[in-house]
């Protein structure tokens, strides 16, 4: 069985001692962890995150340094299996998981930012290894994903001819009203739940999902423009659209 060669691009560009272990490679592999870190810390933060910029920096700067350590043992001591690196990632997970909870309009929040964590795990320990093409290319792609696609992934949504509302009645009473009235606009009702965390509020509150359709509401209305129609309405003491 032949083994796997592979130079990385960077590496070879910045020379050999970029490839070994050494004081300066390190530091760089430190340095550039940091770097990173802080680009998607300082994203995460300004969005009000709860992991910001002190978060993705240790991460990333230890998932790095687990690496290294793993290429030390197996340099050393010829210990094959990456077992410092495999903890870092699995205490990683078990933090991002952590981080997903439910909002009282039964919202999953931090997911994306638990997500960002995991994969910051690996692109840190990618760093470590010396793969400092793969890490920049993950790194890239990340970023995208955590400040370019929302905009994208948020015009989707508003196209779509099905969404969901987090709806607050002034009484139990109005909700046949609100369902007559979705009839009416031209939508159908495809699910309605009611919220348990607003039970002694004296409000009704339920999560709604809807279906568009009416073509004229397909074709023109965009999902922000019925909800501020819907709240009008003079028994609706609050909705807004669930991301």
């Amino acid at each position: 069985m032949n083994a796997i060669t592979y130079a990385d691009p960077i590496a070879s560009l910045l020379g050999q001692w970029a490839s070994g272990l050494n004081l300066y490679s390190i530091l760089f592999r430190l340095a550039l962890a940091f770097l990173c870190a802080t680009v998607i810390g300082c994203e995460r933060a300004h969005k009000r995150h709860s992991a910001g910029l002190r978060t993705f920096i240790i991460v990333y700067t230890a998932s790095a340094s687990a690496m290294m350590l793993d290429n030390y043992c197996h340099a050393v001591n010829g210990l094959a299996l990456p077992i410092i690196s495999a903890a870092s990632i699995i205490s990683i997970a078990i933090i991002s998981e952590n981080s997903f909870w439910y909002s009282s309009r039964n919202q999953i929040k931090g997911l994306t930012t638990g997500f960002a964590l995991w994969a910051s795990g690996f692109i840190g320990l990618s760093i470590g290894g010396g793969f400092y093409t793969a890490a920049l290319l993950s790194f890239v792609a990340t970023m995208l994903c955590l400040s370019v696609l929302p905009s994208a992934e948020r015009y989707l949504k508003d196209k779509s001819n099905h969404f969901e509302v987090h709806l607050e009645l002034k009484n139990k009473s109005n909700l046949q009203d609100f369902i007559t009235t979705i009839r009416r606009l031209g939508m159908t009702i495809d699910d309605i739940e009611i919220n348990p965390a607003y039970i002694n509020s004296g409000l009704s509150v339920y999560s709604v999902s809807f279906t568009i359709t009416k073509e004229e509401l397909k074709k023109y209305k965009k999902h922000h423009e019925i909800i501020e129609a819907l709240s009008t309405l003079e028994y609706v003491s609050h909705i807004e659209e669930m991301m």
